[in-house]
């Protein structure tokens, strides 16, 4: 092999079946990766946008009967407050036409309605977030056996060899390294963008459970009239 022929496809289409093989897998780990990277970065520019507008219309001092009319109708297209609000509001106003004498059932029922709508959003925006930790973890030691096999492969067939030089060593090795740096370039944009995305849902989280909080405090100031009513 000249020197030339030391390009990485060059490299790649000389090495052995068991090392391209390992390649197109990492090479198709990668795309898919990209695409869940691209996807979740996109997701959650939008999930802070509509939450964004939520708040800026729930604290403008719109009637909440009013807020809960056009959060059931925008379930489907909001954010996720919207839905929070909505499924908490929910509830609060079906214990409310119950009569529910105790103010405290009709709290942390509408809390628990919350609750449970902020774990259902969670998740959703938690979505593949784990195939992304995986990649990060798994794709360089997938590399790594690649080019262990690789080397393996290259010095079992120098081993008939009489005269083994640097020039007839190197492509060999060259053909097996070539899996670890694809192993490494599938990994590490997997794990910056997992490290990035887990810090926005933090922040997307604290935000809704401070939501949940604050609105709990003001259906308690609701329920308190109904009470002693």
């Amino acid at each position: 092999m000249n020197q030339q022929d030391l390009s990485i496809v060059a490299l790649l289409l000389h090495a052995s079946l068991v090392v391209q093989l390992v390649v197109a897998a990492l090479l198709a780990v990668s795309l898919a990766s990209w695409t869940v990277i691209f996807r979740k970065l996109i997701a959650l520019k939008k999930v802070r946008a509509l939450n964004g507008d939520f708040e800026r219309d729930f604290w403008s001092g719109r009637n909440l009967q009013e807020l809960h009319a056009d959060a059931t109708k925008q379930a489907e297209t909001a954010g996720p407050l919207n839905r929070i609000f909505a499924s908490g509001m929910r509830e609060f106003l079906k214990l409310r036409e119950q009569r529910t004498a105790d103010p405290g059932a009709m709290l942390d029922g509408a809390r628990r309605a919350m609750r449970a709508s902020f774990q259902r959003e969670l998740d959703t925006i938690e979505s593949n977030l784990s195939f992304l930790a995986s990649v990060g973890s798994v794709s360089p030691y997938v590399g790594l056996f690649g080019t262990v096999w690789g080397i393996m492969h290259a010095f079992t067939g120098l081993a008939n060899l009489q005269q083994v030089t640097l020039a007839t060593v190197a492509p060999g090795i060259a053909e097996a390294l070539v899996a670890t740096a694809i192993g490494l370039f599938a990994a590490i944009p997997a794990v910056l963008a997992y490290n990035r995305c887990a810090r926005d849902i933090d922040r997307i989280a604290i935000q809704m459970e401070t939501f949940i909080e604050e609105f709990s405090n003001i259906l308690q100031r609701n329920a308190a009239p109904t009470a002693r009513g």
